[in-house]
């Protein structure tokens, strides 16, 4: 059983790398081979662009990026121990950063970069798994592709391309 537990972190590892730092030379089961990742990929846009509405005007690439955050800071905060983070989370306020200036565009990336480390971190160093933290650790992966996706569509639909040139 510890060898499917390690065979398991190690999966989660992979594809929380893949999405968050784009896939290795040699695989990806969720991005496409040489795809930048959600980090690389923020790196590529600027301020000005993060802070664009979408062609509905609901959501801005920053907004997307402050959730995503956020949702991450929460995962972070229950591995560290806190029982229960969701039950005070404002999930409306993490949608309010629509329009950042380039230092807070910089510092949003960062924090983003930060809590997604912290939270493989996590994942990488969980020795037992219930199904609570399985389903976290799953639901995880599938809220940061998804965002990945909408911030693509978003900047195509700004700038006419769905990943800028570095």
């Amino acid at each position: 059983m510890a060898n499917d537990a390690a065979v398991l972190v190690d999966a989660l590892d992979n594809l929380l790398r893949e999405i968050v730092d784009g896939p290795p030379d040699d695989w990806a089961f969720i991005l496409n081979a040489g795809d930048p990742g959600l980090v690389k990929q923020l790196e590529m846009i600027d301020a000005h662009t993060a802070s664009q509405p979408s062609p509905s005007g609901r959501s801005t690439i920053a907004a997307h990026v402050d959730h995503v955050w956020y949702s991450i800071h929460l995962l972070n905060r229950w591995s560290d121990g806190e029982a229960n983070p969701w039950a005070t989370a404002d999930w409306e306020a993490s949608w309010q950063h629509r329009e950042v200036t380039p230092v807070q565009w910089t510092e949003l990336r960062e924090k983003l970069q930060r809590e997604c480390q912290a939270w493989r971190k996590h994942v990488k160093s969980r020795e037992s798994w219930e199904p609570i933290e399985a389903s976290a650790t799953l639901a995880s992966m599938g809220h940061l592709a998804y965002h990945l996706g909408a911030i693509r569509q978003i900047l195509h639909s700004v700038t006419g391309k769905a990943k800028p040139s570095p």
